[in-house]
């Protein structure tokens, strides 16, 4: 039986891309477990599968100066020893890295061990984690055409982000009962990302009551950041984080305001959803959201709202040219591939890398 280690976490956008290959994996008959942090979301996702879970050691890669920053190393070093001793228990044929910081030990522990690796970047631009890791992989598979030319070594492939088919199978109609909603007036869907928008979530709520005058929202604003003032508001649902259920809401939402994570729009790109996207500020990131946000807007997928001009008016008024424009959106939309191609295209890629070993 062959079998495959999974590493990816730190962001729920690091770990579901894991779950579409996963499924296909299952059914191919292959043995699974997975590599990631002891306090990472991904402990909590995959927990949900049954996969066998390993945690081990992780310090995290800052571009900014911390006096952390001289004890995370030594994180890092326990952590490719953890992930050494586990890979060499597990014994897979293929390592596969999703990204975020947890996957720099795993790598390095395969390359040790002579586990060929698959790397997958989300971004235009390759992240921190992967930037180190490369170097250590075979192929690196990428999201964005663009992302090519910044991958060194001619191990970049063009596939595409694979996406969990239970996203593709969504019923708008049973989220509309759960949530109370009118069948007469649109549904917004606000994401802030796994961990929250603290500034997507004070402006959206700043803008409500004009938002409630035209539409329905569905607003999964992070743990932490419901607002009990406005629980059980009508035509306002408000969740910290939605897993089983996310299907059904995005195939209810008409449009949808989201930061730009890859994993994100990709998801509402397959689903065929005119997006409102904020990306993260180069004060806060590395600039990567700025570029994937561009990338769509190009190629007339979405709307960008830059962080700095957030306000309730201009979200407000974004919000209305998309829905009002949204069938341009979604025609601009109808020429991209599915999730499922990018799936099977690096299900093929794991199978090949594992028969070469």
């Amino acid at each position: 039986m062959n079998k495959i280690v999974f590493t990816g976490g730190g962001s729920a956008g690091h770990v579901t891309p894991n779950l579409a290959l996963i499924g296909e994996l299952r059914q191919a008959g292959w043995s699974i477990e997975y590599i990631g942090s002891a306090d990472g979301i991904e402990r909590g996702i995959i927990a949900e599968t049954g996969i066998p879970f390993h945690a081990i050691s992780s310090g995290k890669l800052r571009r900014y100066f911390d006096l952390k920053n001289f004890k995370d190393p030594l994180k890092v070093m326990k952590g490719v020893w953890d992930a050494y001793r586990v890979l060499g228990k597990v014994k897979p044929d293929v390592v596969f890295s999703k990204g975020g910081f947890v996957t720099v030990p795993v790598v390095a522990a395969a390359k040790l061990r002579g586990i060929p690796v698959i790397i997958h970047e989300s971004d235009i631009t390759p992240g921190l984690a992967n930037r180190i890791s490369t170097p250590l992989a075979r192929r690196v598979c990428v999201n964005f055409p663009e992302t090519v030319k910044h991958i060194k070594g001619n191990k970049a492939v063009y596939t595409g982000l694979p996406i969990r088919p239970e996203l593709l199978a969504g019923r708008g109609d049973k989220a509309r009962a759960e949530l109370d909603f009118v069948r007469s007036r649109p549904v917004v869907l606000v994401m802030g990302g796994s961990l929250g928008a603290k500034s997507i979530n004070e402006t959206v709520r700043e803008a409500l009551p004009e938002l409630l005058a035209d539409f329905q929202i569905i607003h999964i604003c992070g743990k932490g950041h419901l607002s009990p003032e406005l629980a059980g508001k009508r035509g306002y649902k408000q969740f910290e984080f939605v897993s089983g259920g996310l299907a059904n809401l995005m195939a209810l939402a008409d449009v949808v305001v989201s930061r730009a994570g890859a994993t994100s729009i990709f998801e509402f790109l397959v689903l065929r959803k005119p997006m409102l996207l904020v990306p993260l500020s180069r004060q806060a990131s590395r600039g990567d959201q700025i570029l994937n946000a561009q990338s769509f807007a190009r190629r007339g997928f979405a709307e960008v709202l830059e962080e700095e001009e957030l306000t309730g008016a201009s979200l407000l008024g974004k919000i209305r040219l998309l829905y009002e424009n949204r069938e341009s959106y979604i025609a601009a939309m109808q020429g991209e591939t599915g999730g499922n191609d990018a799936s099977a295209a690096i299900v093929s890629m794991i199978k090949e890398e594992a028969k070469a070993r």
